[in-house]
């Protein structure tokens, strides 16, 4: 197989998925409520995911932060904002029901743009991304740990390769 051989129909969404084993209010809340949320994602918002809000997430530890359009929220079910100030993306949390006391979280993210390499990269990233918040946000709904895996994904300075 070539690189020429490699055509898509359309650009792929980043999927990601995790089941956390506790209800979906409290679930929904820990995305919502940045009081939760910045225990194991970003470190710091300007405010709750609340239909219409303009937020900013900042990733103080890297010195990166981000533009939040909030499009919808649907109480324990779902979250769906645009990110990113050049080229801006849809994400969507789907905070699905299972049992009484456990939720799935499914997320999804579409609308990556640019040339084929730099869309193969942005999915890759993203997917680890995303899988990593799910990590940490069960750890810390199921268990009260904080893992640190949005910090530690990135070498410590000084470190060789």
């Amino acid at each position: 197989m070539t690189v020429d051989d490699l055509r898509l129909s359309q650009i792929p969404a980043v999927k990601a998925g995790m089941l956390i084993r506790r209800p979906p209010g409290e679930v929904f809340q820990a995305f919502a409520d940045p009081a939760v949320t910045t225990r194991f994602w970003f470190t710091k918002s300007t405010g709750a995911m609340r239909p219409g809000a303009v937020l900013r997430w900042e990733w103080e530890m890297f010195g990166v932060g981000t533009e939040v359009r909030v499009l919808e929220v649907e109480e324990d079910r779902r979250i769906r904002f645009t990110w990113g100030e050049e080229n801006p993306t849809t994400v969507e949390f789907r905070f699905v029901p299972w049992r009484e006391d456990a939720t799935y979280v499914q997320v999804t993210e579409s609308g990556i743009s640019g040339s084929g390499d730099e869309v193969v990269a942005r999915i890759a990233d993203a997917t680890g991304g995303f899988y990593q918040v799910l990590c940490a946000a069960k750890a810390l709904l199921e268990h009260g740990a904080i893992l640190n895996v949005v910090l530690d994904h990135v070498p410590p300075d000084g470190l060789a390769l």
